[in-house]
């Protein structure tokens, strides 16, 4: 089963992210000249700046000591400070982790935690229309969009993508799991929309993976207890981590949500979550970075709109070669939502023709996506 890439060895090596980096990179390199140190609590690190060069370094968010901070000044890095009383960290340098949204959970409900209070501050900025604000959730995105693109350096990428109203307990759910756990087992890392319903099933099934069968029957079993994240996000979310502490050492995935859609929580079994404000930036993201396809399970007006963002850039090349696209439920997407006949009309005599495949069963997608990389 394939791991994520080690975070540290791929990114830019004029980026420092934690403060192991910046010990290493001042006792190895002896300076901070033109790096960039991003979100790292520095105040504990005063003598190593007093003594060190900063000439043309950037620090981005990192608390320090005042003259600390006048001494790079003066060296003449920039210095952006912390932003005091925000519920988010607008430079951080790494994703997302399922305990660092949900904390706070067990103590104060979701109300309290830092996802909930990060979406409350966004729903009030916007109303305010204010530019420090809106510059605050551009400066986020980009952090995460660079932390993303840095965890899945030599990953192979597929994605899972349908709605958040499949319920736990159900037949769906558990297929979509099963997929998820077939997906990462072949050593492709799962990427989903990061939400409930089919995404938290995927990746569910990517965490099971190192498991056994039994474990995954019983986690089924102890998120039943909680079908939907209503009427209580805090009891949707608590099944999930009892689940976690019961079987720790998961395997990893990527989630992708958004604060954009904040009544509809992260689902706590992505490894890695990349959450954004802008919807857009987030579902370009999402499917752009899925070169080994994407799997479209049943899903509403969301998941028919992921299919036609996926194939355009799939119809016009824009990306290279187009990436399979595997829809599962003929009926759903034949006669509900007649989506193929569209799809299979675009693709006519084009090389995306040979990269989509409409199957009945979940149980088919794996081995439709192999056949259509092939």
């Amino acid at each position: 089963m394939q791991t994520m890439p080690a975070h540290a060895a791929h990114h830019d090596d004029r980026e420092i992210e934690t403060i192991e980096e910046f010990d290493a990179t001042v006792s190895a390199r002896g300076t901070l000249s033109g790096y960039r140190v991003q979100a790292v609590d520095l105040t504990d690190r005063t003598r190593e700046l007093l003594t060190t060069d900063a000439a043309g370094a950037v620090f981005l968010g990192c608390p320090m000591r005042e003259d600390a901070a006048a001494k790079i000044r003066a060296d003449g890095a920039l210095v952006f400070p912390p932003i005091p009383d925000l519920p988010f960290d607008p430079y951080r340098g790494l994703l997302y982790s399922p305990d660092e949204l949900f904390a706070s959970l067990v103590d104060g409900g979701y109300e309290a935690t830092p996802d909930a209070r990060s979406y409350a501050w966004f729903q009030r900025t916007k109303a305010d229309r204010d530019i420090f604000a809106s510059t605050l959730r551009a400066v986020h995105d980009d952090s995460v969009s660079d932390a993303l693109d840095e965890l899945l350096v030599g990953a192979r990428v597929v994605g899972v993508m349908g709605g958040h109203a499949m319920a736990r307990g159900t037949a769906a759910y558990e297929g979509a799991a099963r997929l998820g756990r077939s997906l990462a087992r072949s050593g492709l890392t799962v990427a989903t929309g990061g939400g409930p319903g089919a995404m938290e099933a995927a990746n569910l099934g990517a965490y099971a993976a190192p498991h056994d069968d039994a474990m995954l029957a019983d986690a089924l079993r102890l998120l039943a207890k909680a079908p939907k994240f209503t009427p209580s996000i805090t009891d949707w979310a608590s099944a999930a981590f009892e689940v976690r502490t019961r079987y720790p050492k998961g395997g990893t995935s990527v989630g992708i949500p958004t604060w954009f859609y904040g009544h509809e929580p992260p689902n706590p079994f992505a490894s890695h979550i990349a959450k954004y404000f802008a919807n857009a930036t987030r579902e370009d993201g999402l499917l752009a970075r899925c070169d080994h396809g994407v799997v479209f399970l049943p899903g509403a007006a969301g998941t028919v709109q992921e299919i036609f963002d996926n194939a355009t850039p799939n119809y016009y090349e824009s990306r290279g070669e187009p990436t399979p696209m595997v829809l599962v439920d003929r009926v759903h997407w034949t006669e509900k939502l007649p989506t193929w006949p569209l799809l299979s009309s675009l693709a006519r005599d084009r090389s995306m023709e040979s990269r989509i495949a409409l199957v009945d069963r979940i149980e088919d997608a794996p081995e439709a996506l192999e056949r259509l990389r092939g």
